[in-house]
């Protein structure tokens, strides 16, 4: 018997709406692990601070979401490789007395594609050239893809991003500007929604691509946790495609973190249940 719980949690701000304490919590009451998960409320001026309180309390780990993925680097010991590239961490773990920064935005999203496809000489379009499209893309490209399409508005971010790839991946990186109705060529194996269109409360927005483009083959993907199913990913499902939801990248975020924190690898399928039971309380 002990009275000394295991400690993790979440540095952002804002971050009382991040239902991300929900599911794990859900997740260490499913497989009786002692452990908390803090949404913590952290200014910019005070992530330094916040880090040193979680070192000095013994914290296993941590998450770290807007506005920190970047700025958490500089109170690190150092970095997983994929993180490196990347240049974010969102997730930190306890490595003895070091604190170690992780990426497990595109790690999650990996899981998920390799659910319905092997990403080995995969062909790929990531909408987008923010965070969440550079992690995609950048596991995509460490995981085997063949080439990255990256189709941004913003020419600086979506080229630096495709130069990111080819640099540093194996993968072909390659800027495509995103202008009207993008049509998706033909080979495409995967499209990724990277970009906020369609989160609530805009739930019935659809990216600017031309849905009629998109072969039988291709996998539609979407990183938006809420709505569940975003109208991109119901639009593709009626259409007869493969997809990928958002819901399904953030619990294997979730899942990645509590599997570095505890050695344990929880059940997805109890995380994302209690992520689905809050999203339906929420009107839009």
């Amino acid at each position: 018997m002990h009275f000394l719980s295991t400690i993790t949690g979440s540095f952002a701000m804002p971050a009382d709406e991040n239902p991300t304490v929900a599911m794990m919590t859900a997740a260490y009451a499913h497989h009786g692990i002692d452990a908390v998960y803090l949404n913590c409320e952290v200014a910019p001026e005070s992530l330094g601070a916040a880090v040193n309180g979680a070192r000095a309390m013994g914290w296993v780990g941590f998450n770290c979401s807007i506005p920190h993925k970047i700025a958490v680097i500089a109170h690190l010991d150092r970095l997983a490789p994929s993180a490196e590239i990347i240049g974010a961490v969102n997730c930190v773990v306890r490595d003895g007395r070091e604190l170690v920064g992780h990426n497990v935005d595109g790690q999650g999203f990996l899981t998920s594609v390799r659910t319905v496809i092997d990403p080995a000489g995969a062909r790929v379009a990531v909408l987008g050239s923010g965070g969440a499209a550079r992690a995609i893309a950048v596991e995509l490209a460490l995981a085997g893809a063949a080439e990255i399409q990256v189709v941004g508005i913003r020419p600086e971010p979506g080229k630096a991003l495709a130069q990111l790839v080819t640099d540093r991946t194996p993968a072909i990186g390659r800027y495509v500007p995103w202008q009207g109705r993008w049509a998706v060529p033909a080979g495409v194996d995967l499209l990724v929604n990277a970009t906020p269109v369609g989160l609530f409360p805009d739930v019935t927005a659809l990216p600017a691509i031309d849905l009629d483009s998109l072969q039988s083959s291709t996998i539609v993907a979407d990183v938006i946790p809420n709505p569940p199913t975003s109208a991109l990913v119901a639009e593709a499902r009626s259409r007869g495609l493969t997809v990928l939801d958002g819901l399904a990248m953030l619990v294997n975020q979730g899942a990645l973190a509590i599997k570095l924190w505890t050695g344990v690898d929880p059940d997805r399928s109890v995380m994302r249940n209690r992520l689905t039971e809050i999203f339906a309380q929420i009107e839009p």
